[in-house]
């Protein structure tokens, strides 16, 4: 994935998570699985900024 959609994408969910904490709970099920998704973004970006240093 080119970094410019992994910027988006991390984005997207990032918004996302923040927009179901308010609707539904910290603790929901969808908060969670978006949270885990956005980690997982988080993680992979860092991992391609570390190999571009």
């Amino acid at each position: 994935m080119c970094v410019d959609a992994l910027l988006n994408d991390i984005e997207f969910h990032r918004h996302e998570m923040v927009h179901l904490a308010a609707t539904t709970s910290l603790s929901s099920e969808e908060v969670i699985r978006t949270s885990v998704k956005l980690d997982q973004l988080l993680n992979e970006y860092n991992m391609i900024q570390s190999k571009n240093k």
